[in-house]
Parts: structure tokens; sequence; C-alpha cells
């Protein structure tokens, strides 16, 4: 039995076309609900009217807006797209267990099919990082991950 395909692979310049399109999409949906939520921006609910909504203490609320949105810069910008992503899927796992979950998988029915989307993106850019085209990709590789010395001589 033959395992090997000859269909060829991404090219590292698809992939990295690829990874910029789903930050693009995930940045847009982060900084517009993280911003609804943290400063009340597109008709959101601010602050206040989140924690009232959720029925979750004001400091839970404020880490919910504050991980989507600096997940969704983090997306957009390409730098710290890993912790963006971590941030994110957290709060999209929360999203799905705690909200839509009791309510299945039909988004017009407030089911979780939207939030596991956004979930499954988050841990896609946590595994894969920004790619080449992001500002972290212009960063000397020390300002983004520092270099481990094995050991130094006087």
């Amino acid at each position: 039995m033959n395992t090997t395909s000859n269909t060829p692979g991404p090219t590292p310049l698809q992939t990295d076309l690829a990874l910029l399109a789903i930050r693009l999409a995930g940045a847009a949906t982060f900084l517009y609900h993280g911003s609804a939520i943290l400063f009340g921006a597109f008709g959101g609910p601010g602050l206040h009217g989140f924690s009232a909504f959720t029925h979750m203490p004001l400091a839970v609320a404020f880490l919910v807006g504050l991980a989507q949105f600096a997940g969704g810069l983090a997306f957009l910008t390409g730098v710290l797209t890993r912790l963006g992503g971590v941030s994110i899927a957290i709060v999209m796992l929360g999203a799905i267990l705690l909200v839509h979950l009791p309510k299945g998988f039909d988004i017009t029915k407030g089911g979780y099919e939207y939030a596991l989307a956004q979930f499954l993106i988050a841990v896609a850019l946590t595994i894969a990082g920004a790619g080449r085209y992001s500002l972290a990709a212009l960063l000397p590789r020390s300002a983004v991950a520092p270099t481990k010395t094995v050991g130094t001589t006087a």
C-alpha cells in the first residue's frame, strides 16, 4: 500500500498567506467584541453592562474584554500571536461551556457553532504562529523570543 501522495503540500508563501487571512478574520472579530465589552464601542454593553448580562464579577468581565481586545491586536499585528491565541481560546472555551453548549450546535438558536469556529481559529494560530506576513517577522529575533545561551565566558 502506497501511503505517499503525488500532490505537493502548500508552499511557504501559501501557508503564510493563509495564516495572514486567518489572523485578519480573527482580528476583526475580537477587536470588535473586545472593544464592545471594554469601551462600549459599536453599541456594545461596556464593562458594567457585560458584567450584568453575564452575571460575572466586573473583574472577570474586564479580563474577558481584555483577552478579546488584546488577542485581536495580537492577531492583527502578528506580535505575540500565540499568547493572543491562548487568551482567545480560553475565552471561547468559556463561552462554549457556560453560554452556548446548553443551546446545542445551531447558531440561530444561540448554539456554540460560531464560538467553536473562533476557538479553533485561536487554537490553529496558537499552534502555527503568525507567519511571515506580520510585524513580528520584522522585529529582531531577540525582541520576539529571547535566545537561550548555554554558557558564557568572562
